[in-house]
């Protein structure tokens, strides 16, 4: 995230250098954006394949409008790296982040059609004129949720193909460059003077690629690399790349619908050869670099992730990393706060990236470079920990000095800008279930240090403490996953959610009664209990807290034992049982004056002769009195 000069907040991605042409669907997206969008906001559409350039140019208006837009140039990106769709949920939290709103508790995912969190943004940018860049859209499912109905707001959404069930939406189609300005760009690219020597060349090397920005890039990367090499000849190398295999394909093979082809596509893509071109020229080292930057959180690197990724020093992961972007294999990323600077594995590379990962790096390799990762992890959010909270003692195990966080600013600026990548983290390993003890020290660490940035969002520990979850039910471990259940059960209770914290607890107790944990017994059934109670059923919220009661009796565990009288005399008050609530009342104080609790024991006694002076009023005298 950066702010430009003007002050407008900018947290597109940096944009292609140098950028050429495209002046034409430039102008079209300025025409499409001032026509009117009856009955929802505006939305533009920008459809394109991969390696068309759709991102560079997008990124390109949105900064040549940002004047229109005070209230910033905000990004998320709807797909993964392997081409799953990014939840609509995922992104409104990620873009209410970037405007300053901070989501609370009601935001938490929950059982409900629609993700709280998309109300929330629509909520925000009707109050806004922001310009929003969703990039890379799977379906008109992942936009609907964030087009608020009235704002001035603008949504922009880059796609490969149709946004079928969002009506009125006329596409920017984005092609091939011009001729032109493709032959233009390999000469900004490779330089001048070499292009200069052989224009022919050029316009054979911009016809070889299609005229595709992306595979232009990608051998104008090999190019530099290549200083003897003549232009022609490597238009002429370019055409030598033979074709992937046909990959098998079982049954009928279905044409395609001419309804749904939205984008043209070019026969024999030039963006995989381009690409084989470049990476056969890569030393040994820095290919399998390459391959394993695949294994990032969010396919995001930089010289901390990389040399844990390989186990590497961390100078030389950083140079490695600098010359992949020299040759367009890697794209560049807004540095990190402290000015670390971070990288990103193309999506449209990512695909063969996988694929020679799977031949030439050993399973035991991979595995082995994503538990490195993990721990990496481990240690930087445990340092940042350890800075942010002084009381916790000095580091015992720092890192090295060039992976080290080295102040407080520096460990909370860190944190809270790498969290989605933390979060992911944690996800891919919680989800591929190999490494669960690493990924259980990750959880346990961001746990303790998420909460001392004091931007520790509900729906981030929610998603953590569900990632315990699946990793305790993994390893039949019921008393951790007890453990998880009631911190979900208190996350869905402090957002109001009381059935479904209800069904946490309830799943905690059976959970919890069958590991023989009966302190964690007692908090679930007192859980259970405030859910009741929320829910207006004093009889089961008295029936819950009792039990607990006796369980906390027979642990000796009196603060707990005087709280729970309490919350049983609340109970029966509000089941008109006013003799057991003020005998339960009297209990409580009791209890507190044998432990010397002298300020509890007023609080409660004030309570009891609320009680009293209720029923007074009513004309109610208790037999005990």
């Amino acid at each position: 995230m950066v702010v430009e000069a003007a002050g407008i907040f900018d947290a597109l991605p940096a944009g292609a250098r140098p950028f050429a042409g495209r002046g034409a669907e430039l102008a079209a997206l300025g025409v499409a954006a001032g026509r009117p969008a009856p009955g929802r906001g505006r939305l533009l559409v920008l459809a394109g394949r991969p390696g068309s350039g759709r991102t560079a140019l997008a990124v390109r208006w949105a900064r040549s409008v940002a004047g229109d837009y005070p209230d910033g140039l905000l990004y998320a990106r709807l797909s993964a790296p392997d081409g799953g769709r990014v939840g609509a949920g995922r992104a409104a939290r990620l873009l209410l982040d970037q405007l300053g709103e901070r989501p609370g508790a009601a935001l938490l995912p929950g059982a409900a059609e629609e993700d709280p969190a998309c109300e929330a943004l629509r909520e925000a940018l009707g109050q806004r004129r922001a310009l929003v860049l969703l990039d890379d859209v799977k379906d008109a499912g992942q936009v609907w949720p964030l087009l608020a109905e009235k704002t001035s707001s603008l949504l922009l959404a880059t796609t490969s193909g149709p946004l079928t069930g969002i009506d009125g939406i006329d596409p920017v189609i984005l092609g091939g460059m011009d001729h032109r300005a493709a032959v233009e760009l390999v000469g900004e690219l490779v330089g001048g003077t070499r292009v200069s020597c052989d224009p022919v060349g050029a316009a054979d090397l911009a016809e070889a690629c299609a005229n595709r920005p992306a595979a232009l890039r990608l051998v104008a990367g090999w190019l530099r690399s290549e200083a003897r090499l003549a232009v022609t000849d490597a238009a002429a190398r370019l055409r030598e790349v033979p074709p992937p295999a046909p990959a098998a394909v079982e049954g009928p093979v279905k044409p395609a619908d001419p309804d749904r082809e939205t984008v043209p596509v070019v026969e024999g893509d030039p963006l995989r050869g381009a690409f084989e071109l470049a990476y056969r020229r890569l030393p040994a080292a820095r290919a399998r670099l390459l391959r394993l930057c695949t294994l990032a959180p969010g396919q995001q690197v930089d010289l901390r992730t990389a040399s844990a990724l390989v186990g590497c020093p961390a100078p030389e992961a950083g140079g490695s990393l600098a010359a992949l972007a020299e040759l367009e294999l890697l794209e560049r990323e807004p540095d990190a706060a402290d000015g670390t600077e971070r990288y990103r594995v193309p999506g449209r590379l990512y695909g063969r990236l996988v694929e020679l990962r799977a031949e030439l790096d050993r399973p035991s390799e991979v595995e082995l470079a994503r538990a490195r990762l993990l721990e990496r992890l481990v240690r930087l959010v445990d340092s940042a920990r350890l800075l942010l909270d002084p009381a916790a003692g000095p580091n015992p195990d720092p890192l090295p000095g060039p992976l080290r966080l080295r102040t407080a600013a520096h460990a909370e600026g860190w944190l809270r800008g790498e969290r989605e990548q933390l979060l992911a983290a944690v996800a891919d390993a919680v989800g591929q279930g190999d490494l669960d003890g690493s990924a259980g020290r990750l959880v346990t660490a961001l746990l303790r240090a998420l909460p001392l940035t004091g931007e520790a969002a509900p729906a981030d520990l929610h998603a953590l403490h569900e990632s315990v979850l699946k990793v305790a039910e993994r390893q039949g471990n019921p008393r951790r996953a007890a453990a998880a259940l009631l911190n979900l059960g208190d996350l869905q209770a402090a957002a109001g959610r009381w059935e479904q914290a209800g069904e946490r607890y309830r799943a905690a107790v059976e959970l919890a009664r069958g590991a023989g944990d009966e302190p964690g017994c007692a908090r679930a059934l007192e859980g259970v209990g405030h859910g009741h109670r929320a829910l207006g059923d004093p009889l089961r919220a008295a029936d819950a807290y009792g039990r607990a009661l006796v369980l906390r009796q027979a642990l000796g565990d009196q603060p707990a034992e005087a709280r729970l009288l309490v919350r049983l005399a609340e109970a029966h008050a509000g089941l008109r049982r006013f003799e057991e609530a003020l005998r339960e009342y009297r209990s409580a104080a009791a209890v507190l004056r044998r432990t010397g609790d002298a300020r509890g024991e007023r609080e409660v006694e004030a309570l009891a002769a609320r009680l009293r002076r209720h029923l007074g009023r009513e004309g109610f005298r208790p037999l005990s009195e």
